[in-house]
Protein backbone atom coordinates (compact mmCIF):
# COMPACT_ATOMS: atom_id res chain seq x y z
CA UNK A 1 0.00 0.00 0.00
CA UNK A 2 1.27 3.85 -0.66
CA UNK A 3 0.20 7.03 0.58
CA UNK A 4 -0.83 7.61 -3.50
CA UNK A 5 -3.34 4.38 -3.02
CA UNK A 6 -4.83 6.15 0.34
CA UNK A 7 -5.32 9.31 -1.19
CA UNK A 8 -6.76 8.12 -4.83
CA UNK A 9 -9.27 5.92 -2.41
CA UNK A 10 -10.10 8.88 -0.15
CA UNK A 11 -10.19 11.23 -3.12
CA UNK A 12 -12.78 8.79 -4.67
CA UNK A 13 -15.07 8.61 -1.02
CA UNK A 14 -15.13 12.56 -1.23
CA UNK A 15 -15.29 13.82 -4.65
CA UNK A 16 -16.82 11.08 -6.67
CA UNK A 17 -19.12 9.67 -4.01
CA UNK A 18 -20.07 12.22 -1.02
CA UNK A 19 -19.99 15.42 -2.67
CA UNK A 20 -22.65 13.90 -5.18
CA UNK A 21 -24.46 12.49 -2.40
CA UNK A 22 -24.12 15.70 -0.56
CA UNK A 23 -25.54 17.39 -3.49
CA UNK A 24 -28.11 15.36 -4.19
CA UNK A 25 -29.23 13.99 -1.62
CA UNK A 26 -28.15 15.79 1.54
CA UNK A 27 -26.18 13.81 3.30
CA UNK A 28 -21.92 12.98 3.22
CA UNK A 29 -22.44 9.65 4.93
CA UNK A 30 -20.79 6.33 3.09
CA UNK A 31 -21.28 2.88 3.72
CA UNK A 32 -18.82 0.29 3.81
CA UNK A 33 -19.64 -3.11 1.60
CA UNK A 34 -18.40 -6.61 1.41
CA UNK A 35 -16.08 -5.37 -1.09
CA UNK A 36 -15.16 -1.86 -0.90
CA UNK A 37 -17.63 1.14 0.19
CA UNK A 38 -20.70 2.84 -1.55
CA UNK A 39 -23.01 5.93 -0.80
CA UNK A 40 -26.09 5.95 1.06
CA UNK A 41 -28.29 7.89 -1.04
CA UNK A 42 -28.38 9.07 -4.36
CA UNK A 43 -26.74 8.31 -6.64
CA UNK A 44 -26.03 4.75 -6.14
CA UNK A 45 -22.30 4.47 -6.45
CA UNK A 46 -19.49 1.67 -5.65
CA UNK A 47 -16.03 1.32 -4.69
CA UNK A 48 -14.40 -1.91 -5.31
CA UNK A 49 -10.38 -2.40 -5.49
CA UNK A 50 -10.38 -2.03 -8.76
CA UNK A 51 -13.53 -0.64 -10.13
CA UNK A 52 -16.56 2.28 -9.61
CA UNK A 53 -19.82 0.43 -9.89
CA UNK A 54 -22.84 2.12 -11.10
CA UNK A 55 -26.25 1.01 -11.92
CA UNK A 56 -24.63 -2.55 -12.44
CA UNK A 57 -21.82 -1.20 -14.97
CA UNK A 58 -18.54 -1.26 -13.69
CA UNK A 59 -16.11 1.83 -14.16
CA UNK A 60 -12.45 1.07 -14.47
CA UNK A 61 -10.51 2.70 -12.34
CA UNK A 62 -6.46 2.29 -12.09
CA UNK A 63 -4.37 5.17 -13.99
CA UNK A 64 -7.46 7.49 -14.66
CA UNK A 65 -8.17 10.48 -13.26
CA UNK A 66 -10.33 10.85 -10.33
CA UNK A 67 -12.83 14.03 -13.09
CA UNK A 68 -12.57 11.26 -16.05
CA UNK A 69 -14.11 8.69 -13.21
CA UNK A 70 -16.80 10.54 -12.02
CA UNK A 71 -17.38 11.68 -15.33
CA UNK A 72 -18.28 8.39 -17.20
CA UNK A 73 -20.39 7.75 -13.71
CA UNK A 74 -22.42 10.66 -14.50
CA UNK A 75 -22.05 12.54 -11.68
CA UNK A 76 -20.52 16.43 -10.79
CA UNK A 77 -16.97 15.97 -9.12
CA UNK A 78 -16.48 17.51 -6.25
CA UNK A 79 -16.19 17.53 -2.41
CA UNK A 80 -18.93 18.51 0.24
CA UNK A 81 -19.13 22.27 0.24
CA UNK A 82 -18.47 24.21 3.28
CA UNK A 83 -18.52 20.98 5.59
CA UNK A 84 -15.45 20.86 6.89
CA UNK A 85 -12.05 22.61 6.54
CA UNK A 86 -10.00 19.51 5.93
CA UNK A 87 -9.87 16.52 3.82
CA UNK A 88 -8.52 14.18 1.12
CA UNK A 89 -6.45 16.85 -0.19
CA UNK A 90 -6.92 14.96 -3.60
CA UNK A 91 -7.98 17.05 -6.89
CA UNK A 92 -9.84 15.90 -9.73
CA UNK A 93 -7.07 15.96 -11.83
CA UNK A 94 -5.12 13.33 -9.83
CA UNK A 95 -4.74 10.10 -11.44
CA UNK A 96 -6.28 6.90 -9.30
CA UNK A 97 -3.56 4.77 -8.29
CA UNK A 98 -4.56 1.28 -6.49
CA UNK A 99 -1.15 -0.67 -5.28
CA UNK A 100 -2.54 -2.25 -2.19
CA UNK A 101 -6.13 -1.03 -2.33
CA UNK A 102 -7.39 -4.06 -1.16
CA UNK A 103 -5.49 -3.89 1.82
CA UNK A 104 -7.32 -0.64 3.10
CA UNK A 105 -10.30 -1.78 2.17
CA UNK A 106 -10.06 -5.23 4.03
CA UNK A 107 -9.13 -3.23 6.81
CA UNK A 108 -12.63 -1.39 6.70
CA UNK A 109 -14.76 -4.10 6.32
CA UNK A 110 -13.09 -5.48 9.15
CA UNK A 111 -13.35 -2.67 11.18
CA UNK A 112 -17.12 -2.98 9.73
CA UNK A 113 -17.98 -6.15 11.29
CA UNK A 114 -16.07 -5.72 14.75
CA UNK A 115 -18.29 -2.52 15.08
CA UNK A 116 -21.20 -4.11 13.75
CA UNK A 117 -20.74 -6.78 16.66
CA UNK A 118 -20.34 -4.44 19.41
CA UNK A 119 -24.43 -3.70 19.08
CA UNK A 120 -26.37 -1.23 20.10
CA UNK A 121 -28.46 1.57 17.60
CA UNK A 122 -25.32 3.06 16.38
CA UNK A 123 -24.76 2.71 12.73
CA UNK A 124 -21.14 2.47 11.39
CA UNK A 125 -20.42 5.21 9.16
CA UNK A 126 -17.29 6.07 6.56
CA UNK A 127 -16.70 9.54 6.98
CA UNK A 128 -15.22 11.57 3.71
CA UNK A 129 -13.34 13.75 5.51
CA UNK A 130 -11.15 11.67 7.69
CA UNK A 131 -11.98 8.40 5.75
CA UNK A 132 -12.50 5.99 8.62
CA UNK A 133 -15.29 4.25 9.37
CA UNK A 134 -16.27 4.19 13.30
CA UNK A 135 -19.23 4.82 15.61
CA UNK A 136 -19.67 6.35 18.94
CA UNK A 137 -21.21 4.48 22.35
CA UNK A 138 -21.68 6.44 25.56
CA UNK A 139 -19.55 9.09 24.65
CA UNK A 140 -16.70 6.66 22.86
CA UNK A 141 -15.14 6.85 19.17
CA UNK A 142 -14.86 3.45 18.09
CA UNK A 143 -13.22 2.70 14.23
CA UNK A 144 -11.03 1.99 11.92
CA UNK A 145 -8.88 4.54 10.01
CA UNK A 146 -7.14 4.27 6.46
CA UNK A 147 -4.30 5.85 7.94
CA UNK A 148 -3.16 9.47 8.49
CA UNK A 149 -0.32 11.44 10.30
CA UNK A 150 -1.00 9.38 13.49
CA UNK A 151 -0.39 6.12 12.21
CA UNK A 152 0.97 5.82 8.61
CA UNK A 153 -0.85 2.79 7.66
CA UNK A 154 -4.39 1.46 8.59
CA UNK A 155 -5.14 0.94 12.26
CA UNK A 156 -7.67 0.83 14.70
CA UNK A 157 -8.85 3.61 17.69
CA UNK A 158 -10.75 4.33 20.35
CA UNK A 159 -11.26 7.82 21.46
CA UNK A 160 -13.24 8.74 24.63
CA UNK A 161 -14.86 12.43 24.15
CA UNK A 162 -13.17 13.00 27.73
CA UNK A 163 -8.84 11.88 27.89
CA UNK A 164 -8.23 9.15 29.56
CA UNK A 165 -4.80 8.27 31.62
CA UNK A 166 -3.27 4.90 31.83
CA UNK A 167 -0.99 2.77 29.83
CA UNK A 168 -3.50 1.31 27.68
CA UNK A 169 -3.86 5.50 25.94
CA UNK A 170 -0.95 5.65 23.88
CA UNK A 171 -2.15 8.50 21.56
CA UNK A 172 -3.30 12.13 22.03
CA UNK A 173 -6.91 11.04 21.32
CA UNK A 174 -7.24 7.99 22.79
CA UNK A 175 -5.95 4.48 22.39
CA UNK A 176 -4.96 3.27 18.66
CA UNK A 177 -2.95 0.42 17.21
CA UNK A 178 -1.83 -0.78 13.61
CA UNK A 179 -4.17 -3.34 12.12
CA UNK A 180 -1.33 -5.47 11.68
CA UNK A 181 -0.79 -5.82 15.24
CA UNK A 182 -4.54 -6.38 16.57
CA UNK A 183 -5.57 -10.20 15.66
CA UNK A 184 -9.05 -9.65 17.08
CA UNK A 185 -10.40 -6.32 16.31
CA UNK A 186 -13.27 -7.21 18.41
CA UNK A 187 -11.51 -8.12 21.56
CA UNK A 188 -9.51 -4.38 21.02
CA UNK A 189 -12.48 -2.54 20.57
CA UNK A 190 -14.01 -4.54 23.91
CA UNK A 191 -10.71 -3.86 25.91
CA UNK A 192 -11.32 -0.09 24.72
CA UNK A 193 -14.90 0.24 26.05
CA UNK A 194 -14.24 -1.58 29.23
CA UNK A 195 -11.43 1.02 30.34
CA UNK A 196 -12.75 4.05 28.89
CA UNK A 197 -15.75 2.81 31.54
CA UNK A 198 -13.44 3.06 34.16
CA UNK A 199 -12.55 6.93 33.68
Amino acid sequence: MTNETRRSLHGLAELVLAGPQHRASGTIRLRITEDGFATVAAPDLRVTADSLVVGGRRVPLAGRTLAEVADDAGVEIGAPRELYPDGSGAAPCDRVVLDGAAEIIGGFVAGDAALRAMGGDAVAVLWPEHFDVGISLNEVNFGVSAGDGTIDEPYAYVGPWKPRSGDFWNVSFGAAHPLRELPDLGAFFAEGRRRAAEG
